[in-house]
């Protein structure tokens, strides 16, 4: 399960410009802790025989000597895995081998934070009390338990994550966004997802949480009800 723990990860890419990137892109997300950046598979096997196991790697396909793909086939358990590349026939390779994600150079950061966020539900998508979530809005970056959450709303190209305290909109498709959150998140609508635990009571086609009233759909009235047994 993903807790409030860092994940540690490692950057190998033998291109200083890319190493650069990544590490800029890692030191604004604070759920990353960077151990090392490699240049090579071979550094990077010798780093992973000498330390701990790492978390994930963020590993460029297309190496010297040695393909990243190449080298993470050649791995005994090996940690999760994003490969990086300016070459996307490269992507249905990186897939075969179950990676979380894979991202095209040069990498966006928002695109960049969709695949950590992939990592953060990967292991066990049933979320516990401390698992979390990283949203960025304009310039900033939130961390957001999803226990926090009292309901999501679509917002055009945006989505409005709801909490007790604050509000924060991110740019993600609605469909997209709830894709990945926890088993008790339950779509009442075609732009809402309530926290079900966060439910007050149900009058009508409306559901209360604190003083909001979320709409009930015709669509999705019946997964309402079977989901509240009623």
């Amino acid at each position: 399960m993903i807790s409030h723990k860092a994940i540690s990860c490692l950057i190998i890419d033998d291109e200083p410009s890319s190493q650069r990137v990544l590490q800029h892109f890692i030191a604004q997300t604070p759920v990353l802790d960077l151990k090392t950046t490699c240049s090579n598979a071979e550094e990077a096997f010798k780093y992973l025989q000498l330390n701990e196991k790492v978390d994930l790697l963020f590993l460029d396909i297309n190496m010297p000597k040695q393909s990243g793909l190449d080298f993470y086939k050649s791995l005994q358990n090996p940690p999760l895995v994003i490969f990086t590349t300016a070459y996307p026939q490269y992507a249905v390779d990186g897939f075969e081998v179950n990676a979380i994600d894979y991202l095209l150079k040069p990498i966006a950061y928002e695109r960049f934070l969709t695949a950590v966020n992939k990592v953060l539900h990967n292991n066990d998508r049933n979320a516990n009390e401390d698992e979390f979530i990283i949203l960025k809005e304009n310039k900033a970056l939130h961390k957001i338990r999803f226990e926090d959450v009292q309901y999501i709303e679509a917002f055009g190209d945006y989505v409005k994550v709801h909490t007790k305290q604050k509000t924060i909109t991110t740019h993600s498709t609605f469909s997209k966004f709830i894709e990945n959150l926890p088993h008790y998140f339950l779509r009442t609508h075609k732009s809402f997802s309530i926290n079900l635990k966060k439910l007050n009571y149900l009058a009508g086609n409306q559901i209360s949480i604190d003083n909001h009233k979320i709409p009930i759909g015709q669509t999705y009235k019946q997964t309402v009800l079977k989901a509240l047994n009623l």
